[in-house]
C-alpha cells in the first residue's frame, strides 16, 4: 500500500503546494473549455428574452429540425442496440475464427473522421457512385435523403453499446450460461432469461451515450444531408445555417436543446455509475445477485 512518502514533494509543504497546483489546473482547464461555453450558450440563448427564445424555438424549421433528430436517433439507437448485443454476447461468450477483426471493425468508427465516412457513403450511394444509378432506376434516394442520414449516423454510433457490453460479458464469464446450458436449455432462452438480465443495466447506459452521439452528430451528416431546409435538417445542422446567416439567438437557442441533452445525459450516467459501479469499472460486483432460475418449458 502506498504512503505519503511515496509521492512527490520532499516536504508537506511541497505535496500541499503541489495537489493545490494540480487542482488548480484541473478547475481552471474545466472552466475555460467546459462551464464558460456552456455558459456563453445559455446566455446567448436569452439575450432578447425568453419570447425570442421561444420564437427561434417555434420557428417551422426548427421544430423540422427537431423531428429529423429524433427520427434519425429512433431509428439507428435500436439497430446499435441489436448490432451491440449480438457483437458483445458473440465476442464475450464464444470463441471462433475472425474475432480480432470483429473487433477492429468495431472500432473503425472511432478511427476514421465522420466526413470521411460520410463522403464514402456518398461514393458508394451517391448519384455517380457505385449503386448510384441503380438506386436511380428504382428512384430510391439515399444521399441527399433520410436514409443516408440514417447509414452515417447508424456508423458513426455503432460501437458505443457494443464496446460498454463486451467488458462486462467477459468480466461476467460464462458459469451463468453453462449452468443454464447443462439444465437442458436452448440457445436463445439462456440468452433471454440468463445473459440479457445480466446485462441490461450496461446495455442501458449504451444506450445513452449512443443516442447522445446521434442527437448531436454533425460531420458524417453534414455531407450526406444535403442542407435541405426544414426537409434533411438536424438540429447541429440548422445550429451551423442559423449562426451562418447571423441569427445569433436562434442558433443559441437551438444550441441549447443540445446543451440541455448533453446535460441530462451526463446526469443519467452518473446517476447509473453511482447506483451500478460495475459500469465504470467493467467489472462485476463481488456480492453478485444469484443466478436466475429458469422457468420451466
Amino acid at each position: 500500500m502506498r504512503t505519503r512518502e511515496d509521492f512527490p514533494g520532499r516536504s508537506d509543504a511541497a505535496r500541499v503546494l503541489g495537489r493545490v497546483l494540480l487542482v488548480s489546473v484541473a478547475v481552471l482547464y474545466m472552466v475555460l473549455f467546459l462551464l464558460l461555453p456552456l455558459i456563453t450558450v445559455f446566455v446567448q440563448a436569452f439575450a432578447h428574452g425568453v419570447a425570442a427564445y421561444w420564437r427561434a424555438l417555434a420557428d417551422a424549421d426548427a421544430l423540422a429540425a427537431m423531428r429529423m433528430t429524433l427520427t434519425v436517433a429512433a431509428i439507428s439507437v435500436p439497430l446499435n442496440t441489436i448490432f451491440g448485443v449480438a457483437a458483445a454476447w458473440a465476442i464475450s461468450k464464444f470463441e471462433f475464427r475472425g474475432k480480432g477483426f470483429l473487433l477492429t471493425l468495431i472500432d473503425l468508427p472511432f478511427a476514421v473522421s465522420p466526413v470521411i465516412a460520410g463522403l464514402v457513403f456518398v461514393l458508394v450511394f451517391g448519384a455517380r457512385g457505385w449503386f448510384g444509378g441503380w438506386l436511380s432506376e428504382h428512384d430510391f434516394k439515399v444521399i441527399f435523403a433520410m436514409p443516408g442520414m440514417v447509414l452515417a449516423t447508424t456508423f458513426i454510433t455503432f460501437p458505443f453499446i457494443a464496446r460498454e457490453l463486451i467488458p462486462l460479458m467477459q468480466a461476467q464469464g460464462r458459469d451463468d450460461e453453462e449452468a443454464a446450458l447443462s439444465m437442458g436449455a436452448g440457445g436463445w432462452r439462456i440468452f433471454r432469461v440468463v445473459t440479457l438480465p445480466n446485462v441490461r443495466w450496461g446495455m442501458l447506459y449504451g444506450i445513452l451515450l449512443c443516442n447522445a452521439r446521434a442527437m448531436g452528430e454533425f460531420g458524417a451528416v453534414s455531407v450526406v444531408s444535403g442542407h435541405i431546409r426544414g426537409e434533411t435538417n438536424t438540429l447541429p445542422l440548422h445550429v451551423e445555417i442559423l449562426y451562418n446567416e447571423y441569427n445569433f439567438v436562434g442558433a443559441f437557442a437551438t444550441a441549447s436543446l443540445l446543451a440541455m441533452l448533453a446535460l441530462l445525459t451526463l446526469a443519467l450516467k452518473t446517476l447509473l455509475e453511482g447506483s451500478h459501479p460495475e459500469l465504470r469499472s467493467g467489472r462485476p460486483r463481488k456480492a453478485s445477485a444469484p443466478a436466475p432460475r429458469l422457468a420451466p418449458r
